[in-house]
């Protein structure tokens, strides 16, 4: 009789362990996960405005919420908007200072921040998976200069579709940057400063970065 009561403690113990097990993981999936990037001007001059603001990314679950706030951006106009980062090895992208302003046109351009920051990685506009990075829904500022960008895709599709278009790496949040991009197609830039493809530099100039870093789990 011992024995039996001995064994019934003991299944009883093994449920009530399995149970607390089955509790952590589901407190695990849903645990959130906040990374944060404060977004500080570059090229202010060129602007005529210091550009800042703050991008926001949340993890819960399968769920990831990327939020970006500006202020001091051209106003009425569309802004690109991107994560940056290194395409081979494990290094951790920075935002660029003055001293990469190589030709010393007085202007960091795309082109000048690949040292420091790496290359584009995600686009944050209307369909960040599709890793589109040329498409006509990034936010358009107001008149006072700022927008609000939101947008909740699939944390798995996500790196899935990462994965594909940067082979060996992961999407690993704290070791990238965040830029801003563009200044009206009016503005006057040098002759040397630089942008991709055949894509005019206006429209590519960093007007601001921000370093991502874990802040809360």
């Amino acid at each position: 009789m011992r024995l039996q009561k001995n064994s019934f403690a003991v299944i009883s113990l093994a449920g009530v362990l399995a149970g607390l097990a089955g509790i952590f993981v589901v407190q695990a999936e849903n645990a959130r996960v906040t990374y944060k990037a404060e977004l500080s001007s570059l090229n202010s001059k060129t602007i005529g405005s210091s550009a800042r603001g703050e991008a926001t990314f949340t993890i819960s679950g399968d769920q990831l919420t990327i939020h970006v706030n500006a202020k001091g951006v051209s106003p009425n106009m569309e802004h690109l908007q991107h994560l940056h980062g290194f395409a081979k090895g494990d290094r951790k992208s920075e935002c660029p200072t003055t001293r990469n302003d190589t030709n010393g046109d007085g202007i960091i351009d795309i082109v000048e921040t690949e040292p420091v920051a790496g290359t584009t990685m995600v686009p944050f506009h209307d369909d960040p998976i599709s890793m589109e990075m040329v498409k006509d829904t990034y936010p358009t500022a107001g008149t006072d200069g700022s927008y609000s960008y939101e947008k909740t895709v699939s944390l798995k599709a996500l790196k899935a579709a990462f994965a594909v278009k940067v082979p060996g790496q992961r999407l690993d949040l704290a070791r990238r940057v965040v830029f801003l991009h563009g200044v009206p197609a009016s503005t006057k830039l040098p002759a040397a400063v630089a942008s991709l493809d055949d894509i005019p530099a206006q429209v590519t100039l960093p007007i601001a970065c921000g370093e991502i870093k874990k802040v809360r789990d």
